[in-house]
Protein backbone atom coordinates (compact mmCIF):
# COMPACT_ATOMS: atom_id res chain seq x y z
CA UNK A 1 0.00 0.00 0.00
CA UNK A 2 0.97 3.46 -0.54
CA UNK A 3 2.08 5.47 2.36
CA UNK A 4 0.00 7.88 3.66
CA UNK A 5 1.16 11.31 3.78
CA UNK A 6 0.82 13.27 6.53
CA UNK A 7 -0.95 15.90 5.51
CA UNK A 8 -4.10 13.31 5.57
CA UNK A 9 -2.94 12.74 9.71
CA UNK A 10 -3.10 16.89 10.28
CA UNK A 11 -6.41 16.85 8.12
CA UNK A 12 -7.90 14.04 10.35
CA UNK A 13 -7.21 15.84 13.92
CA UNK A 14 -8.49 19.10 12.18
CA UNK A 15 -11.51 18.08 11.36
CA UNK A 16 -12.04 15.88 14.59
CA UNK A 17 -10.83 19.10 16.76
CA UNK A 18 -13.14 21.52 14.47
CA UNK A 19 -16.10 18.91 14.88
CA UNK A 20 -15.96 19.11 18.69
CA UNK A 21 -15.55 22.90 18.28
CA UNK A 22 -19.03 22.94 17.06
CA UNK A 23 -20.40 20.85 19.41
CA UNK A 24 -19.38 23.84 21.53
CA UNK A 25 -20.63 26.45 19.54
CA UNK A 26 -24.46 24.66 18.89
CA UNK A 27 -24.44 24.44 22.95
CA UNK A 28 -25.86 28.19 23.27
CA UNK A 29 -28.55 27.37 21.06
CA UNK A 30 -29.97 24.57 23.41
CA UNK A 31 -29.66 26.45 26.51
CA UNK A 32 -31.73 29.50 25.81
CA UNK A 33 -35.47 27.97 26.71
CA UNK A 34 -33.56 25.62 29.53
CA UNK A 35 -31.96 29.17 30.87
CA UNK A 36 -35.59 30.93 30.46
CA UNK A 37 -37.53 28.26 33.02
CA UNK A 38 -34.53 28.05 35.22
CA UNK A 39 -33.68 31.42 36.24
CA UNK A 40 -36.25 33.47 34.72
CA UNK A 41 -33.91 35.71 32.68
CA UNK A 42 -35.55 37.33 29.35
CA UNK A 43 -34.62 36.18 25.83
CA UNK A 44 -33.01 39.17 24.93
CA UNK A 45 -30.72 38.98 28.26
CA UNK A 46 -29.50 35.63 27.48
CA UNK A 47 -28.94 36.57 23.51
CA UNK A 48 -26.62 39.41 25.20
CA UNK A 49 -24.27 36.87 26.17
CA UNK A 50 -25.03 34.75 23.08
CA UNK A 51 -24.44 38.16 20.90
CA UNK A 52 -20.56 38.58 22.75
CA UNK A 53 -19.66 34.85 22.02
CA UNK A 54 -21.02 34.76 18.56
CA UNK A 55 -18.68 38.62 18.03
CA UNK A 56 -16.09 37.62 20.07
CA UNK A 57 -15.75 34.05 18.16
CA UNK A 58 -14.86 36.53 15.05
CA UNK A 59 -12.92 39.22 16.66
CA UNK A 60 -10.32 36.95 17.99
CA UNK A 61 -10.04 34.97 14.77
CA UNK A 62 -7.55 37.69 12.85
CA UNK A 63 -5.18 37.47 16.14
CA UNK A 64 -5.42 33.79 16.58
CA UNK A 65 -4.20 33.37 13.22
CA UNK A 66 -1.74 35.57 13.60
CA UNK A 67 -0.46 33.76 17.27
CA UNK A 68 -0.79 30.31 14.95
CA UNK A 69 1.66 31.55 12.00
CA UNK A 70 3.62 33.42 15.26
CA UNK A 71 3.88 30.53 18.45
CA UNK A 72 2.18 27.62 16.14
CA UNK A 73 -0.70 26.01 15.27
CA UNK A 74 -1.05 23.28 18.79
CA UNK A 75 -0.43 26.04 21.11
CA UNK A 76 -2.68 27.95 20.15
CA UNK A 77 -5.20 25.18 19.67
CA UNK A 78 -4.44 23.44 22.52
CA UNK A 79 -4.81 26.81 24.65
CA UNK A 80 -8.07 27.58 23.25
CA UNK A 81 -9.49 24.22 24.02
CA UNK A 82 -8.62 24.68 27.98
CA UNK A 83 -10.54 27.85 27.83
CA UNK A 84 -13.40 26.43 26.38
CA UNK A 85 -13.44 23.76 29.07
CA UNK A 86 -12.62 26.13 31.57
CA UNK A 87 -15.23 28.61 30.74
CA UNK A 88 -18.29 26.27 29.98
CA UNK A 89 -17.74 24.40 33.28
CA UNK A 90 -17.63 27.85 35.60
CA UNK A 91 -21.35 28.37 34.12
CA UNK A 92 -22.78 25.41 36.32
CA UNK A 93 -22.21 27.64 39.63
CA UNK A 94 -23.41 30.90 37.80
CA UNK A 95 -26.10 32.48 39.68
CA UNK A 96 -26.33 36.13 37.64
CA UNK A 97 -26.75 37.22 34.07
CA UNK A 98 -23.02 38.70 34.08
CA UNK A 99 -22.03 35.14 35.15
CA UNK A 100 -23.44 34.11 31.54
CA UNK A 101 -21.93 36.76 29.82
CA UNK A 102 -18.63 36.60 31.42
CA UNK A 103 -18.23 33.15 30.85
CA UNK A 104 -19.90 31.84 28.10
CA UNK A 105 -20.19 35.27 26.11
CA UNK A 106 -16.27 36.15 26.73
CA UNK A 107 -14.43 32.84 27.87
CA UNK A 108 -16.27 31.06 25.65
CA UNK A 109 -16.22 32.96 22.79
CA UNK A 110 -12.08 34.07 23.04
CA UNK A 111 -11.68 30.07 23.34
CA UNK A 112 -13.69 28.88 20.14
CA UNK A 113 -12.76 31.96 18.02
CA UNK A 114 -8.92 30.53 18.78
CA UNK A 115 -9.89 27.60 16.35
CA UNK A 116 -12.61 28.88 14.67
CA UNK A 117 -12.13 28.32 10.76
CA UNK A 118 -8.73 30.11 10.38
CA UNK A 119 -7.58 26.60 12.04
CA UNK A 120 -9.18 25.14 9.24
CA UNK A 121 -7.64 27.56 6.80
CA UNK A 122 -4.10 27.39 8.03
CA UNK A 123 -3.95 23.75 7.87
CA UNK A 124 -4.84 23.79 4.16
CA UNK A 125 -2.75 26.57 3.66
CA UNK A 126 0.49 24.67 5.19
CA UNK A 127 -0.31 21.15 3.97
CA UNK A 128 -2.01 21.74 0.95
CA UNK A 129 -1.11 22.37 -2.70
CA UNK A 130 -3.57 19.86 -4.47
CA UNK A 131 -6.94 19.57 -3.14
CA UNK A 132 -6.97 22.63 -1.36
CA UNK A 133 -10.58 23.38 -2.06
CA UNK A 134 -12.12 20.04 -1.17
CA UNK A 135 -10.04 19.81 2.25
CA UNK A 136 -11.26 23.14 2.92
CA UNK A 137 -14.97 22.30 2.14
CA UNK A 138 -14.20 18.84 4.12
CA UNK A 139 -12.66 20.85 7.03
CA UNK A 140 -15.77 23.44 7.26
CA UNK A 141 -18.41 20.37 6.46
CA UNK A 142 -16.80 19.53 10.09
CA UNK A 143 -18.45 22.13 11.96
CA UNK A 144 -21.94 20.33 10.47
CA UNK A 145 -20.72 17.13 11.83
CA UNK A 146 -20.45 18.37 15.19
CA UNK A 147 -23.42 20.12 14.96
CA UNK A 148 -25.33 16.89 14.10
CA UNK A 149 -24.00 14.78 16.84
CA UNK A 150 -24.04 17.13 19.58
CA UNK A 151 -27.10 18.97 18.86
CA UNK A 152 -29.71 16.23 19.76
CA UNK A 153 -28.16 15.12 22.51
CA UNK A 154 -27.44 18.20 24.18
CA UNK A 155 -30.47 19.18 23.78
CA UNK A 156 -32.20 16.08 25.74
CA UNK A 157 -29.63 16.48 28.25
CA UNK A 158 -31.36 19.88 28.82
CA UNK A 159 -34.76 19.13 28.83
CA UNK A 160 -34.38 15.50 30.90
CA UNK A 161 -31.41 15.85 33.37
CA UNK A 162 -30.94 19.56 33.45
CA UNK A 163 -28.91 22.87 31.82
CA UNK A 164 -25.71 22.34 33.75
CA UNK A 165 -25.22 18.91 31.98
CA UNK A 166 -25.12 20.73 28.76
CA UNK A 167 -21.96 23.08 30.60
CA UNK A 168 -20.03 19.46 32.01
CA UNK A 169 -20.29 17.85 28.65
CA UNK A 170 -18.79 20.35 26.76
CA UNK A 171 -16.45 20.96 29.40
CA UNK A 172 -15.59 17.20 29.40
CA UNK A 173 -14.71 17.13 25.27
CA UNK A 174 -12.63 20.35 25.25
CA UNK A 175 -10.30 19.14 27.77
CA UNK A 176 -10.51 15.11 25.97
CA UNK A 177 -8.91 17.27 22.91
CA UNK A 178 -6.22 18.43 24.49
CA UNK A 179 -3.94 15.18 24.54
CA UNK A 180 -5.28 14.07 20.66
CA UNK A 181 -3.72 17.66 19.67
CA UNK A 182 -0.44 17.46 21.52
CA UNK A 183 -0.18 14.04 20.34
CA UNK A 184 -1.17 13.69 16.82
CA UNK A 185 -0.84 17.09 15.42
CA UNK A 186 2.22 18.16 13.24
CA UNK A 187 3.31 21.91 13.09
CA UNK A 188 4.75 21.94 9.54
CA UNK A 189 4.95 19.14 6.31
CA UNK A 190 8.74 19.83 7.74
CA UNK A 191 8.64 18.73 10.54
CA UNK A 192 7.03 15.67 9.30
CA UNK A 193 10.09 15.15 7.24
CA UNK A 194 7.70 15.46 4.10
CA UNK A 195 6.93 18.56 1.64
CA UNK A 196 3.20 19.69 1.11
CA UNK A 197 0.58 17.12 -0.55
CA UNK A 198 0.76 17.79 -4.17
CA UNK A 199 4.05 19.80 -3.88
CA UNK A 200 6.24 19.93 -7.17
CA UNK A 201 9.57 18.79 -6.65
CA UNK A 202 11.44 21.62 -6.18
CA UNK A 203 9.18 23.32 -3.27
CA UNK A 204 10.36 25.35 -0.90
CA UNK A 205 8.93 26.00 2.11
CA UNK A 206 8.05 29.85 2.62
CA UNK A 207 9.96 31.86 5.25
CA UNK A 208 7.83 31.75 8.26
CA UNK A 209 6.46 35.27 9.87
CA UNK A 210 8.70 36.10 13.44
CA UNK A 211 6.58 39.41 13.26
CA UNK A 212 4.69 39.67 16.92
CA UNK A 213 1.38 38.58 16.24
CA UNK A 214 -0.81 41.08 17.57
CA UNK A 215 1.53 44.03 14.93
CA UNK A 216 1.14 41.48 12.16
CA UNK A 217 -2.93 41.14 12.35
CA UNK A 218 -3.19 45.01 12.55
CA UNK A 219 -0.60 45.19 9.48
CA UNK A 220 -2.82 42.95 7.46
CA UNK A 221 -5.71 45.11 8.11
CA UNK A 222 -3.95 48.31 7.16
CA UNK A 223 -2.37 46.64 3.87
CA UNK A 224 -6.01 44.97 2.92
CA UNK A 225 -8.03 48.41 3.73
CA UNK A 226 -7.08 49.68 0.89
CA UNK A 227 -8.01 46.69 -1.28
CA UNK A 228 -11.54 47.16 -2.87
CA UNK A 229 -12.27 43.24 -2.69
CA UNK A 230 -11.58 42.98 1.03
CA UNK A 231 -14.65 45.14 1.76
CA UNK A 232 -16.57 43.47 -1.00
CA UNK A 233 -15.54 40.23 1.29
CA UNK A 234 -16.09 41.81 4.30
CA UNK A 235 -19.59 43.00 3.64
CA UNK A 236 -20.20 39.53 2.00
CA UNK A 237 -19.27 37.25 4.88
CA UNK A 238 -20.77 40.13 7.55
CA UNK A 239 -24.22 38.98 5.70
CA UNK A 240 -23.62 35.16 5.27
CA UNK A 241 -22.66 35.55 9.63
CA UNK A 242 -25.88 37.51 10.22
CA UNK A 243 -28.20 35.09 8.10
CA UNK A 244 -26.88 31.89 9.60
CA UNK A 245 -24.74 31.86 12.95
CA UNK A 246 -26.77 34.45 14.47
CA UNK A 247 -29.74 33.74 13.05
CA UNK A 248 -30.79 30.51 12.10
CA UNK A 249 -28.10 29.15 14.26
CA UNK A 250 -29.24 30.85 17.41
CA UNK A 251 -32.83 31.41 17.07
CA UNK A 252 -34.07 28.29 15.12
CA UNK A 253 -35.01 25.90 18.06
CA UNK A 254 -36.49 28.75 19.84
CA UNK A 255 -38.85 30.10 16.95
CA UNK A 256 -39.83 27.11 16.12
CA UNK A 257 -40.98 26.16 20.11
CA UNK A 258 -42.70 29.82 20.04
CA UNK A 259 -44.61 27.77 17.04
CA UNK A 260 -45.40 24.76 19.77
CA UNK A 261 -42.57 22.18 18.40
CA UNK A 262 -41.30 20.67 20.80
CA UNK A 263 -36.99 21.55 21.88
CA UNK A 264 -35.60 18.07 20.99
CA UNK A 265 -37.35 17.76 17.36
CA UNK A 266 -36.05 21.30 17.10
CA UNK A 267 -32.89 20.35 17.49
CA UNK A 268 -33.32 17.25 15.15
CA UNK A 269 -34.41 19.44 12.50
CA UNK A 270 -30.95 21.69 13.19
CA UNK A 271 -28.97 18.18 13.20
CA UNK A 272 -30.41 18.00 9.72
CA UNK A 273 -29.46 20.95 8.37
CA UNK A 274 -25.68 19.68 9.71
CA UNK A 275 -26.41 16.71 7.78
CA UNK A 276 -26.59 18.12 3.91
CA UNK A 277 -24.13 21.15 5.34
CA UNK A 278 -21.67 18.33 5.01
CA UNK A 279 -22.70 17.33 1.53
CA UNK A 280 -23.26 20.88 0.59
CA UNK A 281 -19.60 21.98 1.55
CA UNK A 282 -18.02 19.92 0.39
CA UNK A 283 -19.71 19.50 -2.76
CA UNK A 284 -18.37 23.66 -2.90
CA UNK A 285 -14.43 22.75 -2.08
CA UNK A 286 -15.02 20.58 -4.79
CA UNK A 287 -16.58 23.09 -7.07
CA UNK A 288 -14.71 25.65 -6.02
CA UNK A 289 -11.24 23.75 -7.86
CA UNK A 290 -13.34 24.05 -11.20
CA UNK A 291 -15.65 26.73 -11.31
CA UNK A 292 -15.64 31.04 -10.65
CA UNK A 293 -15.73 31.48 -6.97
CA UNK A 294 -17.44 34.50 -7.60
CA UNK A 295 -20.49 32.69 -9.24
CA UNK A 296 -20.61 30.16 -6.97
CA UNK A 297 -21.33 33.29 -4.09
CA UNK A 298 -23.40 34.56 -6.49
CA UNK A 299 -25.84 31.51 -6.43
CA UNK A 300 -25.30 30.74 -2.27
CA UNK A 301 -26.22 34.29 -1.40
CA UNK A 302 -29.71 34.39 -3.72
CA UNK A 303 -30.82 31.37 -2.99
CA UNK A 304 -30.40 31.63 0.53
CA UNK A 305 -31.93 35.15 0.74
CA UNK A 306 -35.09 33.42 -1.36
CA UNK A 307 -35.44 30.41 1.83
CA UNK A 308 -34.98 32.63 4.46
CA UNK A 309 -38.01 34.75 3.03
CA UNK A 310 -40.33 31.33 2.65
CA UNK A 311 -39.26 30.37 6.57
CA UNK A 312 -41.81 32.29 8.76
CA UNK A 313 -44.61 30.65 7.09
CA UNK A 314 -43.37 27.27 7.38
CA UNK A 315 -42.47 26.94 10.51
CA UNK A 316 -45.31 24.53 12.45
CA UNK A 317 -45.77 22.89 15.71
CA UNK A 318 -45.60 19.36 13.87
CA UNK A 319 -43.15 18.33 10.88
CA UNK A 320 -44.68 19.42 7.60
CA UNK A 321 -43.17 18.46 3.80
CA UNK A 322 -41.99 22.18 3.24
CA UNK A 323 -40.07 22.68 6.80
CA UNK A 324 -38.38 19.44 5.71
CA UNK A 325 -37.85 21.33 2.17
CA UNK A 326 -36.33 24.12 3.77
CA UNK A 327 -34.10 22.09 6.02
CA UNK A 328 -32.41 20.51 2.90
CA UNK A 329 -32.20 23.06 0.99
CA UNK A 330 -31.01 25.60 3.62
CA UNK A 331 -28.64 22.89 4.66
CA UNK A 332 -26.82 22.44 1.39
CA UNK A 333 -25.89 26.31 1.63
CA UNK A 334 -25.44 26.78 5.06
CA UNK A 335 -21.39 27.52 4.86
CA UNK A 336 -20.88 26.43 1.09
CA UNK A 337 -19.57 30.24 1.19
CA UNK A 338 -16.29 28.83 3.41
CA UNK A 339 -14.37 27.86 0.63
CA UNK A 340 -14.57 30.13 -2.03
CA UNK A 341 -14.59 32.66 0.69
CA UNK A 342 -10.86 31.52 1.72
CA UNK A 343 -9.65 31.30 -2.13
CA UNK A 344 -10.55 34.73 -2.53
CA UNK A 345 -8.76 36.14 0.42
CA UNK A 346 -5.56 34.31 -1.14
CA UNK A 347 -6.02 36.68 -3.80
CA UNK A 348 -6.00 40.06 -1.80
CA UNK A 349 -2.43 40.15 -0.21
CA UNK A 350 -1.06 36.51 -1.46
CA UNK A 351 -0.52 33.43 -0.01
CA UNK A 352 1.68 34.30 3.15
CA UNK A 353 -1.06 36.43 4.50
CA UNK A 354 -3.65 35.06 2.94
CA UNK A 355 -5.23 33.08 6.45
CA UNK A 356 -4.75 36.24 8.43
CA UNK A 357 -7.17 37.83 5.58
CA UNK A 358 -9.67 35.26 6.08
CA UNK A 359 -9.82 35.87 9.95
CA UNK A 360 -10.11 39.89 9.40
CA UNK A 361 -12.99 38.57 6.90
CA UNK A 362 -14.46 36.18 9.43
CA UNK A 363 -14.41 38.45 12.06
CA UNK A 364 -16.51 40.79 9.91
CA UNK A 365 -19.12 37.15 9.67
CA UNK A 366 -19.53 37.21 13.28
CA UNK A 367 -20.06 41.20 13.65
CA UNK A 368 -22.81 39.85 11.49
CA UNK A 369 -24.02 37.00 13.56
CA UNK A 370 -23.48 39.08 16.66
CA UNK A 371 -25.90 41.46 15.81
CA UNK A 372 -28.62 39.05 14.78
CA UNK A 373 -27.96 36.88 17.64
CA UNK A 374 -28.99 39.99 19.67
CA UNK A 375 -30.72 41.94 17.36
CA UNK A 376 -33.40 39.13 16.52
CA UNK A 377 -34.27 38.62 19.65
CA UNK A 378 -35.53 42.17 20.02
CA UNK A 379 -37.29 42.11 17.28
CA UNK A 380 -39.33 39.28 18.71
CA UNK A 381 -39.47 40.71 22.07
CA UNK A 382 -41.03 43.70 19.78
CA UNK A 383 -43.23 41.84 17.48
CA UNK A 384 -43.82 38.72 19.33
CA UNK A 385 -42.26 36.51 16.96
CA UNK A 386 -39.22 36.52 14.37
CA UNK A 387 -40.44 37.02 10.95
CA UNK A 388 -38.90 40.09 10.58
CA UNK A 389 -35.67 38.98 11.66
CA UNK A 390 -35.98 36.56 8.82
CA UNK A 391 -37.11 38.88 5.98
CA UNK A 392 -33.93 41.60 7.07
CA UNK A 393 -31.82 39.06 6.74
CA UNK A 394 -33.22 37.30 3.45
CA UNK A 395 -33.20 41.00 1.97
CA UNK A 396 -29.60 41.50 2.53
CA UNK A 397 -28.65 37.94 1.42
CA UNK A 398 -30.30 39.44 -2.03
CA UNK A 399 -28.62 42.50 -2.12
CA UNK A 400 -24.90 40.45 -0.87
CA UNK A 401 -25.45 37.49 -4.54
CA UNK A 402 -24.92 41.41 -6.49
CA UNK A 403 -22.07 42.47 -4.82
CA UNK A 404 -19.85 39.42 -4.46
CA UNK A 405 -20.02 39.54 -8.37
CA UNK A 406 -18.52 42.85 -8.44
CA UNK A 407 -15.07 40.91 -6.64
CA UNK A 408 -11.43 40.78 -8.79
CA UNK A 409 -13.48 43.09 -11.62
CA UNK A 410 -10.97 46.51 -10.99
CA UNK A 411 -7.96 43.89 -11.56
CA UNK A 412 -10.01 42.78 -14.84
CA UNK A 413 -10.54 45.97 -16.26
CA UNK A 414 -6.69 47.28 -15.77
CA UNK A 415 -5.38 43.88 -17.27
CA UNK A 416 -7.71 44.32 -20.24
CA UNK A 417 -6.73 47.73 -21.04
Amino acid sequence: MKKLHPAWIAFGVTFLTLMAMAGFRSAPSVLIVPLEDAFGWSRSTISLALSINVLLYGLTAPFAAALMERFGIRKVVMLALSTVASGALGTVWMTHPWHLIALWGVVVGVGTGSMALVFAASIANRWFLAKKGLVLGALTAAAATGQLIFLPGLSSLAVHHGWKWVSITVSLSAFAMVPLVAIALKEHPSSAGVTPYGAPADYEEPIRIQKNAGRLAVTTLKEASKKRDFWYLVGSFFVCGLSTSGLVGTHFIPAAHDHGMAEVTAASLMAMIGVFDVIGTIFSGWLTDRVDPRKLLFFYYFLRGLSLFLLPSILFSTLHASTLVFIIFYGLDWVATVPPTVVLCRKVLGLEKGTVVYGWVFAAHQIGGSIAAFGAAVLRVKFGNYSSAFYISGILCVITSYFVLQIGKKNEKALAA
